[in-house]
């Protein structure tokens, strides 16, 4: 009796295996995963627009050091951040503008990935940020407050730098001026 019973355990053992081991569906996988539409490559940039990999100061300065010889566009903002909501659209076109010439990055701060990644989905970003839970490469930079706008040269220097929201038309004159 026990010797007939096997097969049929074996079975259901392995419809469930096979059940658990399948892959997420598609859409589950697609809002997790958006190929990053930078200007440049660097080993710390990340190529997935929602991966929000966690970084620090020193990190982050090493992937300005790594973006010498494209422009750079840094965004310091947060999803519970009414001033970064009013410049999150001007964002978004802006990138599509002048993303192939300008390297955009974003810095979260102060959030969570989930919220994080459902901005960004709001509002069609598909450039890539880090993931700064604690607000430590905006502190060690010396800035207060958010959203920040930071513009580096190609020598990796700062060029220019802003507290508060962009007006859509001083976001493209710097940009512009950046992406030569």
């Amino acid at each position: 009796m026990g010797r007939s019973r096997f097969p049929v355990f074996l079975a259901a053992v392995s419809l469930l295996a096979a059940a658990c081991s399948r892959e997420a569906p598609a859409a589950d996988r697609d809002a997790q995963f958006l190929a990053a539409e930078n200007a440049a490559e660097a080993p710390l940039l990340p190529t997935n627009a929602y991966a929000l990999p966690e970084f620090d100061l020193t990190e982050f300065e090493r992937l300005i050091g790594q973006l010498r010889g494209t422009a750079v566009y840094v965004n310091v903002w947060g999803s519970w951040c009414p001033p970064c909501r009013q410049e999150a659209p001007f964002l978004a076109s802006a990138h599509a503008k002048y993303g192939d010439r300008v390297q955009f990055l974003g810095i979260d701060i102060l959030d969570s990935r989930e919220s994080a990644r459902a901005f960004m989905q709001e509002f069609g970003w598909t450039y890539p940020s880090v993931f700064d839970p604690g607000g430590a490469i905006r502190d060690g930079l010396g800035y207060i407050g958010q959203p920040i706008s930071i513009f580096y040269d190609e020598r990796g220097e700062v060029v220019a730098d802003f507290a508060g929201p962009l007006t859509e038309a001083l976001l493209g004159r710097y940009l512009e001026r950046l992406a030569g």
